[in-house]
């Protein structure tokens, strides 16, 4: 479901409702999980993870889009008026995560993983800008921000999605290492750091995917 400005964050007991096709399609693989554990026995984990960013994520996603986009001179697109929130999660902080859980989760319990971390998707491509600036001072594309360009929004976008992480501080002791900002400059030096990488999974079907979405290839 999506949540407004002044409502509590998702907690593992929060009612599903999903308002797309996309987050239909994984309540009911969460519903079919717990469907097993019900019938058979099954000893199941289930966890619910924030938005993931780091090193390696396809370019289709936020982060890595505005990362690569930047560093090109490309534009930097965002949907509507860019004040849709996300939590945003360090794909290292969530594999520890999963790891706790794994090890020292009760089976049949749900886990919520996020990272207290919510940002507007207007303050994530302002914040990738000055690190852009910051980590490129010789690039001819400074200042960043001035790339910035707002398209289209999508059908069902939620406004806004925030993990609360009660249960697996207290339960399993976990707690995310890194914070946005030091997440997101990790991530930005590898990508400037791994061009081959990068190229790599730019195939013929990734810029038509681009175009499709954002008009853009």
């Amino acid at each position: 479901g999506s949540l407004e400005p002044d409502e509590p964050a998702f907690r593992e007991t929060t009612p599903y409702a999903p308002n797309s096709p996309y987050s239909a399609s994984k309540a009911a693989s969460d519903h079919l999980v717990r469907a097993y554990r019900h019938t058979y026995g099954l000893p199941t984990l289930t966890t619910n993870c924030s938005n993931n960013y780091g090193p390696r994520q396809f370019p289709e996603k936020l982060i890595p889009l505005l990362i690569l986009n930047g560093m090109e001179g490309k534009p930097l697109p965002i949907y509507g008026d860019g004040l849709n929130v996300r939590d945003w999660l360090f794909v290292e902080d969530h594999c520890n995560a999963i790891r706790k859980v794994l090890k020292w989760g009760r089976p049949g319990e749900t886990y919520n993983i996020g990272a207290r971390c919510e940002k507007t998707n207007l303050e994530v491509v302002r914040t990738v800008c000055k690190l852009l600036d910051e980590l490129l001072p010789q690039s001819r594309f400074c200042p960043h921000e001035s790339l910035i360009t707002f398209v289209k929004d999508r059908p069902g976008h939620d406004r806004r999605y925030a993990m609360d992480s009660s249960k697996i501080e207290e339960e399993l002791g976990w707690y995310p290492e890194e914070t946005f900002l030091s997440g997101l400059r990790r991530t930005i030096r590898w990508y400037i750091e791994n061009p081959e990488w990068v190229e790599s999974v730019r195939s013929g079907a990734y810029r038509e995917w681009m175009k499709r979405h954002y008009g853009i290839s």
